[in-house]
């Protein structure tokens, strides 16, 4: 929307945006090791319970969505806390997706300590480290009017 003529510009983008980044940080902050399972069932019905892991879904594969979400509200609104979200998920996959030789899935964000599924995504380094360090970097780092990012093959 920074591009866009005003006039083609939905006032209720930027809110909605902010809306799906935070669920999204949600989705790492509600577990037990800090690390957000694959998916989750959203229930309007009861606010106690209204994001819950279904039993097909505690793993985390190291993906880069919610990262990538979080850089780019990062960037565009410049407000610290973004940053704040993404030490503490990166501080998540230090403490228990780290191994020996790299970082590893997790069978099950809600146990910790997290059993290990033994392989690590090419996305891991690809996108989700990249907008870790584009996070963690000087603005001026990389300008978005300039250059598009794209891992997908």
């Amino acid at each position: 929307s920074h591009t866009l003529p005003p006039e083609e510009v939905n006032p209720r983008w930027k809110t909605v945006a902010a809306e799906v980044t935070r669920t999204c940080y949600q989705m790492y902050r509600r577990t037990p090791s800090g690390l957000s399972p694959e998916f989750v069932v959203f229930s309007l019905d009861d606010a106690k319970r209204d994001m819950e892991i279904p039993k097909e879904a505690p793993h985390n594969l190291l993906r880069p969505e919610a990262i990538e979400s979080i850089y780019y509200m990062h960037y565009y609104t410049g407000d610290p806390k973004y940053r704040q979200w993404a030490l503490e998920i990166f501080k998540a996959f230090n403490r228990h997706s780290k191994v020996r030789w790299g970082y590893s899935a997790v069978a099950n964000v809600r146990n910790v300590p997290v059993v290990h599924k033994d392989y690590e995504e090419s996305f891991w380094i690809a996108e989700t480290l990249k907008y870790l360090y584009l996070i963690f970097s000087p603005a001026n780092t990389l300008n978005l009017s300039e250059y598009i990012l794209n891992s997908e093959a």
